[in-house]
């Protein structure tokens, strides 16, 4: 993939283009060129500045338009912030439809898929003014220019001139501006009309891009000693039956260097994790128990959000048919039928769902398909070391 990044930082030496301007040197490459780290970033206001696979991967989501004219609001803000700002910004168009239907979490009373509507069916286009390029979420840099961008008052964005008041397609300004003003914190009101720019990864780039090789090493540290760990599992696939979830809580290095051991009495949950993740573990590891012991081939996994539970190791959940529907295997299915939820009659509602339990403990009420967590080289590596 062809990648390109530049480094901006520096001031000018006026002096020295001075004393090169009166000498009229004329070279391909001026040597002040090696010298001077002089910030250049192009503003032809002929050209259009659109977001490519080049720019990023992090960039910084400065503003949004939508409308008659969003296009051209978006293209005045780029130049203004290449021109006057010094900064790589850029134009990116998503097209939003909220007029065709969608499927909802669950079954209808016939048993068929939930469909549902967006309460305003409509249909628009979105030109949203990135910033980049950063080759990290952390570049350094990158928090400097978002704080820039904040605070940053430029004139197409300026709503007290009537001129911009009365055409402008940017997303919520007026809403934000009121919002602005009345706020009790100062700081806040001294605030821009770019206030809620935030670090975005570049979209054009796959998924796959930004995702981690591997397992947290605190998170396989977490399952190295469980008796019946998913990261055990021989399969690729699994069915996740139950999940139990708590509020997140990140350890300390100091907190990580402690942490030894994950057997059945769970002493790792008393390192970096809340009370809430605490009881999820519990109640998944006393789940995979009592399945085991009634001949279930049950597995549980912990990390730092939640503890799940899954039953089966499959090499594939089923075959995708002409259509595009997936086909599932039977022994997949079974398992989705048997540990998901029973209908239950409801007075005056009709039916509704029951979840299953064992042992006190609830079943999802919707069972499904999950890839099995692999740990990678890197996460191995610095469980060992």
């Amino acid at each position: 993939m062809k990648t390109r990044w530049t480094r901006r930082n520096g001031m000018v030496w006026g002096g020295v283009l001075l004393t090169l301007a009166f000498a009229g040197v004329a070279t391909a490459a001026p040597p002040w060129k090696k010298l001077v780290p002089f910030k250049s970033v192009d503003a032809d206001p002929n050209k259009m500045y659109w977001l490519t696979e080049d720019q990023g991967p992090w960039m910084i989501m400065a503003t949004s338009f939508a409308g008659p004219g969003a296009e051209e609001q978006a293209h005045d803000l780029v130049l203004e912030l290449r021109k006057q700002y010094k900064m790589e910004a850029f134009m990116h168009k998503r097209t939003f439809d909220y007029t065709q239907p969608v499927y909802g979490r669950g079954v209808n009373r016939y048993g068929g898929p939930k469909r549902m509507r967006y309460q305003a069916a409509t249909k628009f286009d979105e030109i949203a003014v990135v910033v980049g390029n950063y080759m990290t979420n952390d570049t350094p840099g990158l928090q400097e220019d978002l704080d820039r961008l904040k605070t940053a008052r430029p004139a197409c964005l300026d709503i007290s001139s009537e001129s911009v008041k009365r055409h402008t397609t940017q997303r919520f300004i007026g809403l934000r501006e009121l919002q602005r003003l009345v706020h009790s914190d100062p700081e806040v009101r001294e605030l821009g009309p770019m206030r809620r720019a935030f670090v975005v990864r570049n979209p054009l780039l796959p998924k796959e891009y930004f995702v981690s090789t591997g397992i947290d090493p605190f998170v396989l540290e977490m399952n190295r000693e469980v008796k019946h760990s998913l990261l055990d599992n021989p399969g690729q696939y699994t069915v996740r039956v139950a999940s139990f979830q708590g509020e997140s809580y990140f350890a300390g290095e100091e907190q990580r260097q402690n942490v030894k051991g994950f057997g059945p009495s769970l002493d790792l949950l008393k390192y970096g994790r809340s009370r809430k993740l605490e009881e999820a573990a519990d109640k998944a590891h006393r789940l995979t128990e009592a399945l085991r012991k009634r001949g279930v081939e049950a597995y549980e996994f912990h990390d730092r959000f939640e503890s799940i539970v899954t039953i089966g190791s499959f090499d594939s959940v089923g075959n995708k048919l002409s259509d595009g529907r997936l086909d599932l295997r039977p022994e997949v299915y079974k398992i989705m039928r048997d540990y998901g939820a029973e209908t239950s009659a409801l007075p005056q509602h009709g039916q509704g769902f029951k979840p299953r339990t064992l042992d006190g403990i609830q079943f999802e009420i919707q069972p499904m398909p999950v890839k099995v967590p692999r740990p990678g080289l890197a996460s191995t590596y610095a469980l060992d070391h």
